[in-house]
């Protein structure tokens, strides 16, 4: 289980990204989290795996208190979280399967992998994930040669290249067309049912979170607005947590 205990973030100047959230996550679930652009959703996936540091409040993971983790305490967790960006993240020059094998640094010996040198049952590991996601044929490829959907699925696949136990999304959707963004969260889904994984996500748009979601939590300038499941946020929750001259479009 995840637990979010206070968690709060002042950025520099002043900025309060996160003000005071609480929540909690069980394992196995597919929780989303909504809200306009800047209310806080991107800040509060990295300080869950703490590419940022929270300024104040605990986050509670499996029985482990990951603001108090020390770096190498750290390495160890994150093994076991795997992270979906907007933009992908991968290293466009490199081959495919190169992408997706980065996902294993965390296990391997860091001078082999500097050299691109990983186990065969790596290699083979990496191919099986890349058919999951049904791209192994573009396994050889350059990542830059593959359009947008594809990218993001090697995203997808080299997050499960860490086994991981929860998977964060951070937009994983926001920068592709609708059709290609259903054929992701399928994917999502599909790891989340069958692998048990707990997936938190961000998204922008309602009718995936009701798709996909089991549940979700909304946060507008920083706080958090809302917690319950996708089918109670009505025409008054809406606008509370996006504003009351938002139009509801799905």
């Amino acid at each position: 289980m995840l637990e979010v205990k206070n968690l709060t973030k002042i950025y520099d100047g002043g900025v309060r990204a996160l003000d005071n959230v609480s929540f909690k996550v069980e394992q196995g679930e597919f929780l989303a989290c909504i809200g306009l652009s800047g209310s806080g959703k991107s800040t509060l996936l990295r300080c869950i795996n703490r590419l940022i540091d929270p300024t104040e409040g605990e986050i509670i993971w499996n029985d482990v208190d990951i603001t108090k983790a020390s770096q190498d305490e750290m390495r160890l967790i994150r093994r076991k979280i795997g992270m979906v960006f907007q933009h992908f993240n991968l290293v466009s020059r490199s081959k495919v399967i190169i992408n997706v094998l980065a996902g294993r640094l965390g296990y391997v010996n860091p001078a082999m992998s500097v050299i691109n040198r990983f186990p065969k049952s790596d290699v083979e590991m990496a191919l099986k994930q890349l058919d999951r996601v049904s791209i192994a044929d573009q396994a050889y490829k350059r990542a830059d040669e593959l359009s947008g959907g594809q990218q993001q699925r090697v995203g997808i696949a080299r997050a499960m290249m860490q086994e991981p136990e929860m998977i964060l999304g951070d937009e994983p959707v926001a920068s592709l067309d609708p059709v290609l963004a259903h054929s992701i969260m399928q994917y999502l889904e599909q790891i989340n049912k069958e692998d048990g994984v707990m997936v938190l996500c961000s998204l922008h748009f309602l009718d995936l979170v009701h798709r996909y979601a089991d549940r979700a939590i909304a946060l507008n300038e920083g706080k958090l607005m809302f917690d319950g499941t996708p089918e109670e946020i009505d025409d008054d929750k809406f606008k509370e947590i996006y504003g009351k001259e938002a139009e509801r479009v799905g």
